[in-house]
């Protein structure tokens, strides 16, 4: 499984930015990633700035952290492509026709997701996946 540090996480999503705004080749993954970055113009100058691999961003000033916001959008994407957990791509695709825009639908899914990593963080517990796509449903409505 891979398990990159905070800063190849962070290099990545920098990396897949630059290759997009160079137009240089890309990996599936890499053109993955750039179009979560192209969804979210307001991070596009932090990806871009000489301190993004040292910044931090926490809740107390008031910003989100750009990394986290397209980290948790990729791990949506792939659970989509695998639906796991199984139900997520039939609860999203509710939610989906609900909200009309993939963007809004997902940020709702992202909601629950980091909802649910909140709770199990602070619980010691192993993330609860049943919870977890029971907000997705009721998002969905």
């Amino acid at each position: 499984m891979f398990n990159p540090s905070r800063d190849q996480a962070r290099q990545f999503l920098i990396d897949a930015w630059a290759k997009r705004r160079k137009m240089l080749p890309a990996t599936p993954m890499d053109i993955l990633a750039a179009d979560l970055v192209a969804l979210h113009p307001e991070y596009h100058e932090l990806l871009e700035a000489d301190d993004a691999l040292s910044r931090e961003w926490t809740p107390e000033q008031g910003e989100t952290n750009p990394f986290l916001h397209l980290s948790l959008h990729l791990a949506i994407e792939e659970q989509l492509s695998i639906d796991q957990p199984i139900g997520i791509r039939a609860a999203f695709n509710t939610l989906l026709a609900r909200h009309s825009d993939r963007h809004e639908a997902l940020h709702a899914v992202l909601d629950c997701l980091g909802e649910m990593i909140w709770r199990s963080q602070r619980s010691g517990l192993p993330p609860d996946g049943e919870s977890y796509l029971a907000c997705v449903r009721r998002a969905a409505g």
